[in-house]
């Protein structure tokens, strides 16, 4: 009987007229990559709004305004971080636990779970799907999407599994509560490794100062969760044979490194006697701020000290290196710091006078600078345009509305406090900001590197003075 019955579903399946799933994925892809990724991050957005509004999700159990749960949802599938409400106090188990899910899709990437499910459903990914997952999640042949995507899914949870086997044994101890141990070693280890920065604890992780059984591993599950997918696959590939390492994963782990160190002695140098931060504090957990500090300023939005206590030309360095972000296609924001590397590389070539662009004995190629350009540009017109709309309703001072500004385009989620002030207006505004901080500059990148002109005809070449 049950056989015949599937039978039956199976011959209604394969002559059914109306679109399959397994077709859906395909014509999606028809679109640009920027369309698709917005459709599919709206969509997310709209979903895990509906389920923070319910009054289950409040621990009042009232139901959130909308202008609250649209913010939080897009906060947590964006892997931003900033809040209008408490997490630790408004929000019910049920309420984390949709940030955390949500927090969860969108590390993994919502692009990258629905090529999975149409892989699922096809046993294979067709040549459009290849060159979608290509753009959106980072590799340079169609032949390894296949196995980044499994790379994808396998190395985020293994490194989120061992994150919360090193927390959760200390928050058990300090929560004194195997529950609640259990809940914030998960939570955070998620959290950690998928840049989110959000947190459980009222008052964020001060709570928790000079306790380096917990600080760390969160550091450094930020510190690798900003490399991005295609590293992990070079160095799972090719181990740590320096010399067989791609460009990119060059660029990437050099530049990550660098900014590491000069994002800690800047945060240092500038703090280092103001008492509301970490004036009064021994040298050695000054210089462990200033680590953690830099850890987070490019994307992983935890803070040990409150940022709106920082001097102002400290919120102008965090606001440079946020704008920046960590590695491609990774959990983090920003314009990515191989961005900045082959713009920064196209300025010493200038300036040597040199025709091409290389690195590592390698050339790159000029579309790829123009890509550059063009992210750059892209990013900084968001921030811009964000940062008028928001000072046209708030009265808050310039560095704090631009601090918010670029912190919800870069999804780090380090906050002066602004986000909470704001009304309705300015939280959809950095809303917005968020999804077109995450979706944009990727989007953007995508669609500039699959599309390609064959011209039949070449103009002639004039100059024009620059500068």
């Amino acid at each position: 009987m049950l056989r015949s019955v599937g039978a039956t579903l199976a011959d209604w399946w394969r002559r059914a007229p109306s679109p399959r799933p397994h077709h859906l994925l395909p014509e999606l892809t028809k679109r640009s990559p920027a369309q698709v990724a917005l459709l599919i991050f709206l969509a997310a957005a709209a979903g895990f709004t509906a389920l923070l509004s319910l009054p289950i999700a409040a621990a009042d159990g009232r139901a959130t305004p909308l202008h609250d749960s649209l913010f939080t949802a897009v906060s947590a599938i964006t892997v931003t971080g900033l809040v209008t409400v408490d997490t630790a106090t408004h929000w019910s188990f049920f309420g984390q636990l949709v940030i955390l899910v949500g927090i969860q899709v969108g590390g993994l990437g919502i692009v990258t779970i629905a090529l999975l499910l149409a892989r699922v459903v096809t046993r294979q990914l067709g040549v459009r799907s290849k060159l979608f997952a290509q753009q959106s999640i980072g590799t340079s042949k169609l032949g390894e999407v296949g196995t980044l995507l499994r790379i994808v899914v396998l190395t985020t949870l293994t490194i989120e599994l061992v994150l919360a086997l090193v927390l959760i044994p200390r928050f058990i101890m300090v929560e004194e509560s195997w529950s609640e141990g259990l809940w914030h070693g998960l939570f955070y280890a998620i959290s950690s490794f998928n840049n989110a920065g959000f947190v459980l604890n009222e008052g964020g992780l001060g709570r928790f100062d000079g306790d380096p059984f917990i600080l760390v591993p969160i550091m450094v599950g930020v510190f690798v969760g900003s490399f991005g997918f295609p590293v992990f696959l070079t160095l799972l590939n090719r181990r740590l044979d320096y010399k067989r390492w791609t460009l990119h994963t060059k660029l990437t782990l050099t530049v990550t490194t660098i900014l590491l160190v000069i994002g800690a002695v800047l945060w240092g140098a500038l703090e280092w006697s103001n008492d509301a931060t970490i004036g009064k504090l021994s040298v050695g957990d000054k210089i462990f701020h200033a680590l953690f500090a830099s850890t987070m300023m490019r994307s992983g939005g935890f803070s040990l000290t409150d940022v709106g206590d920082s001097h102002p030309v400290t919120l102008l360095a965090t606001d440079a290196l946020m704008f920046v972000g960590g590695g491609s296609a990774s959990t983090a924001g920003g314009i990515k710091v191989v961005t900045l590397a082959v713009l920064l590389l196209a300025i010493v070539a200038e300036a040597r006078g040199d025709r091409h662009v290389t690195v590592f004995s390698r050339r790159i190629p000029s579309d790829t600078l123009r890509v550059a350009i063009s992210v750059t540009f892209l990013g900084a017109t968001l921030v811009l345009t964000a940062t008028a709309l928001l000072m046209s309703v708030s009265d808050a001072p310039l560095d704090r509305i631009l601090f918010e500004a670029i912190s919800a385009f870069a999804t780090c989620g380090l906050s002066v406090g602004l986000s909470e002030e704001l009304e309705p207006f300015g939280k959809y505004v950095l809303a917005a900001l968020m999804l077109a901080g995450r979706v944009g500059p990727i989007g953007l990148a995508a669609a500039l590197a699959i599309r390609q002109r064959n011209l039949l005809f070449t103009a002639p070449e004039e100059r024009p003075i620059v500068g």
